[in-house]
């Protein structure tokens, strides 16, 4: 149990989401990884000494095998794990060179803003996807 003086863990956390045309991609976290198959925005920690940005490219070439370009920031969620804090920011990519392979992952998909609920995210990925609905366009019907 932590205390209310123990520090929890924190850390930062950057995830792409990837166009290609109306559709994004996601990602299937590997079973032996905390949040085991769960979905996710592709991305990772951001390490010491490197922007958001920085972060975001390092780790799609590491776990994905392309090369992206970082555009705006989306939005943002802290989100409380039993485990850890995770501040995690979403930023909207391209695919500069590349194609996404399995390099890490369980599995990939491209998929419409639409269709998102057919995958069961990870709760930060979905606090996100949430956000971005609430921030979309009044002409958007939600479901």
């Amino acid at each position: 149990m932590v205390s209310s003086v123990e520090k929890r863990r924190q850390i930062e956390v950057v995830a792409a989401m990837t166009f290609e045309g109306e559709r994004f991609l996601i990602a299937q976290r590997p079973a032996d990884k905390a949040r085991g198959l769960l979905w996710e925005f592709p991305g990772g920690k951001v390490e010491e000494g490197e922007t958001p940005q920085q972060a975001l490219i390092r780790e799609l070439r590491e776990e994905l095998g392309f090369e992206a370009e970082v555009g705006e920031k989306l939005t943002e969620t802290l989100f409380h794990y039993p485990d850890l804090d995770v501040h995690l920011n979403l930023y909207r990519c391209r695919i500069a060179e590349g194609k996404p392979c399995l390099l890490e992952h369980h599995d990939l998909k491209w998929i419409t803003i639409d269709q998102w609920q057919s995958y069961p995210f990870c709760q930060a990925d979905e606090q996100l996807i949430q956000q971005l609905l609430k921030e979309s366009s009044p002409k958007r019907r939600h479901s």
